[in-house]
């Protein structure tokens, strides 16, 4: 694998971001569903990161990026691409200081999450049928515009951003013994497991992705960049590749990683609406779904599941309603 030459965000890094972005971002809550976790015979809790303002735990990045930006970086505005979330941070963030932001989305993104990065002020511009194309278009508005290009995984700023709501957690729960985690890109990931494993070294962190866009995965298990096509109706799990940046992180830090179905996704949706009162988007349900599939390994453990969002389309939602 080609390393990407960028420093591995440490706790320090993460705790120090803790307090730049902390005025700016709610602390989410940590809580106990004692009828959900019958289903898997542990102690379960979800960190809802879909009760950040924005509905997502992007934001804690985003802000992280744009408050450490030089005054050059912040002039020249900024690009990126997104199928929402991401993007969502990024205009958010660039709102706060003023930036101009352009967000390159798919053209079937997430109608309510193109609206938010609107109405933050963003420049929503729509290119490609998948993240994957959007990101080239990207690279060529950078590279000809001079807009300063935001990656959304090889960006260590948006790791120590994200590591954040890690910290949370064992301030809420030091017992934890696990750590379930959905996996796009892969910043999520990285954060959690950097900021558990300096804590406590024993705390089992686990990936989940969708085995309908497995190129994280399929990176991770090799150990070599994987492509792979992304047909995964979870559009925060959506990636046709694995990013060298983040993979040599998880594949160091992260304890084991499993792919579910986009039907067990929509299966745990329904699940968390039912016995947490929240709507999940699909990517946030993925930590539900990977725990269900691996019940047996979590019996008797004190296990947090990361709701990662909340951004469900309604019509994502009536579809789920409506096939069960």
């Amino acid at each position: 694998m080609n390393k990407i030459q960028m420093y591995r965000p440490t706790l320090n890094d993460i705790q120090a971001a803790h307090k730049r972005i902390e005025r700016h971002v709610t602390r989410t809550p940590l809580h106990r569903y004692r009828t959900l976790e019958n289903l898997i015979n542990a102690e379960l809790y979800v960190k809802h990161e879909n009760h950040q303002p924005l509905g997502a735990f992007k934001m804690r990045g985003g802000v992280n990026h744009l408050m450490k930006m030089s005054s050059e970086q912040k002039r020249k505005g900024v690009v990126t691409a997104s199928s929402g979330n991401h993007g969502q941070s990024i205009a958010y963030a660039a709102k706060l200081h003023e930036i101009e932001a352009v967000i390159i989305v798919p053209e079937n993104a997430n109608p309510g999450k193109v609206a938010s990065m609107k109405s933050l002020g963003a420049d929503v511009r729509f290119y490609g049928k998948d993240f994957d194309e959007s990101r080239s278009e990207v690279e060529r508005l950078s590279k000809e515009e001079g807009y300063t290009y935001i990656h959304s995984a090889n960006t260590p700023d948006l790791i120590e951003g994200v590591g954040t709501y890690t910290l949370e957690i064992l301030e809420d729960l030091p017992t934890t013994d696990v750590i379930v985690v959905p996996v796009g890109a892969g910043s999520g990931a990285c954060g959690t497991a950097i900021a558990a494993k300096s804590i406590n070294p024993k705390i089992e962190v686990i990936g989940v992705q969708s085995n309908a866009a497995p190129a994280a995965y399929l990176s991770w298990k090799s150990g070599d960049l994987q492509s792979n096509p992304n047909n995964t109706i979870a559009e925060g799990l959506g990636t046709a590749l694995g990013f060298s940046y983040t993979i040599e992180i998880m594949r160091d830090l992260m304890d084991d990683f499993i792919l579910v179905s986009d039907e067990e996704l929509e299966s745990a949706v329904l699940l968390l609406l039912e016995h947490t009162h929240n709507l999940a988007e699909h990517a946030g349900a993925a930590s539900l779904a990977g725990a269900l599939k691996i019940k047996d390994r979590l019996l008797d453990k004190r296990v947090v599941l990361i709701m990662s969002g909340g951004n469900l389309s309604m019509q994502h939602l009536r579809n789920i309603i409506k096939k069960k």
